[in-house]
């Protein structure tokens, strides 16, 4: 594939640079998100594992911190046109939450079938919402057709310089802390966080590995990544529906290529036992997109050493959902003191 943006061609220094510069814009907007621990998961995984809790992020997700730093570039007479974005979801939550904060009008373009919490929220926050049916119309197409329509400005869910920039920030949070990590396992979708936590980590501790998990049924970043040649998927049946994303992006693509060591995916039963490991074990409630790492640790499909970082990416889920992953699990033990 062809790829003509120029931003393929900056070098990790300045892509990092605008990590830092997002900091900077997040500080006092963003949450600072806690790294918790649990002395059973590195029982049974044998590692020191330490998870990074943006499920405790504004909007309830990492989609907070790129949409923020995006947005909050935009110039006076940009933030007067307004913003229109396409998402299953999360992004579409940060978005609309931003435009209240930056009092910016936003536009929001969504499947008819994203998780009714979503949905809601994101007009709770003053958005207003497109409904579309996946099946028949792409979404990329019809935000194209808004914004050609409205003049609005486009902050797209993950393929945006400043967005990417943005999710670093996380990675580049627990870095601060902790000071070292073997391992960092990212989510990935269309390779916003994935792509911005291998800046953040390859600048501050390239020794670190970096593994993108994806589920099975989505796997087009994995197959883009071990190929080289960028590979799509159309709306995938995963419980997942964070990473349901057509594909990686012109520019995440070439990042992932670049700053991430591997891509593994997960099946849909190792998801639904990771939202409940943490739901029961350590009283986390996680999306299923949002769990990917600790399925890959859990169904070993990674069998790391040493310390290991893992990103929860976020924790908005309908109670339906939550009510089917959770229905005849139970815990084999008591939740550790």
């Amino acid at each position: 594939m062809a790829l003509t943006n120029s931003y393929t061609t900056w070098p990790l220094s300045r892509w990092f640079k605008g990590v830092l510069s997002a900091e900077k814009r997040l500080s006092g907007q963003a949450n600072v998100t806690p790294v918790l621990t649990s002395r059973m998961l590195d029982h049974t995984i044998g590692a020191s594992v330490c998870l990074k809790c943006e499920n405790f992020q504004r909007a309830g997700a990492f989609k907070f911190r790129g949409a923020f730093n995006a947005m909050s570039r935009l110039t006076a007479p940009q933030r007067k046109k307004g913003v229109v974005t396409y998402s299953s979801g999360n992004h579409a939550q940060a978005v609309a939450l931003t435009g209240a904060l930056l009092g910016i009008k936003t536009t929001v373009v969504m499947p008819d079938d994203a998780p009714k919490i979503k949905r809601e929220a994101t007009a709770g926050y003053g958005a207003s919402v497109v409904e579309y049916d996946p099946r028949k119309a792409d979404r990329g197409a019809l935000a194209a057709s808004l914004q050609e329509k409205h003049g609005y400005i486009l902050i797209p869910p993950y393929d945006h310089p400043d967005v990417i920039c943005g999710q670093g920030t996380s990675a580049m949070e627990i870095f601060t802390s902790l000071k070292h990590l073997d391992w960092l396992l990212v989510p990935c979708g269309g390779g916003g966080l994935l792509s911005g936590s291998a800046i953040a980590v390859k600048k501050m501790d390239p020794s670190c590995r970096v593994i993108g998990v994806e589920p099975e049924l989505a796997d087009d970043a994995t197959r883009s990544f071990h190929s080289g040649k960028l590979q799509t998927v159309k709306n995938p049946p995963t419980i997942a529906d964070g990473t349901r994303t057509p594909s990686l992006g012109r520019i995440t693509f070439p990042l992932v290529c670049r700053y991430v060591d591997d891509m593994v995916t997960v099946s849909e039963a190792a998801i639904v036992e990771a939202v409940r490991f943490l739901f029961f074990r350590m009283k986390l409630v996680v999306e299923p997109s949002g769990a990917l790492g600790v399925a890959a640790l859990l169904s070993k499909k990674i069998l790391p050493q040493g310390r290991v970082g893992v990103i929860l990416s976020g924790g908005n889920m309908d109670a339906s959902t939550l009510r089917t992953i959770l229905d005849d699990a139970s815990p084999k033990a008591e939740t550790e003191s």
